[in-house]
């Protein structure tokens, strides 16, 4: 089976209905994994909705506790610094978001994110990273890796 490395932007679109949630939950067929930073990422993205109003906190708990019982192979970050400070810098973007992109590299697959930016900027800079937007998770040959 296929992996993907995937982010907070698409798997909070699990348990919480907005853009892109059928385009996030067509990747649930695959075998995905992200590193230990999306714990942290979908924590604080649940308290950013509860802030905002868009969730209350009892709606917010109940999507942390169904995201934590979603297939998803948590990877340690360890060894992952580097290559991510690189690619922040190259890219000029958070090394938050570049932790995945390094994920993908170290086990040569495609990243899956909802960031228009950061997905731009790597194809931009012609980066050796396969990327893909997750509006293409719908679309045939819609991902950068020929193999899903």
């Amino acid at each position: 089976m296929n992996t993907l490395v995937i982010d907070s932007s698409v798997a909070i679109k699990w348990v919480v209905p907005e853009s892109g949630t059928a385009e996030a939950l067509a990747l649930r067929r695959y075998r995905l994994c992200a590193p230990e930073l999306l714990v942290a990422e979908c924590a604080n993205a649940f308290w950013k909705k509860v802030r905002r109003g868009e969730l209350n906190a009892a709606e917010a708990l109940v999507a942390v506790r169904l995201l934590e019982q979603a297939e998803i192979e948590l990877v340690s970050m360890r060894g992952l610094m580097e290559p991510a400070a690189k690619l922040a810098i190259a890219l000029n973007h958070p090394a938050y978001d570049c932790i995945y992109l390094a994920l993908a590299d170290a086990i040569d697959t495609t990243f899956m994110t909802a960031d228009e930016v950061l997905a731009r900027r790597v194809k931009a800079k012609g980066l050796k990273t396969k990327v893909s937007h997750l509006t293409a998770a719908l679309e045939p040959g819609g991902f950068d890796d020929g193999q899903l």
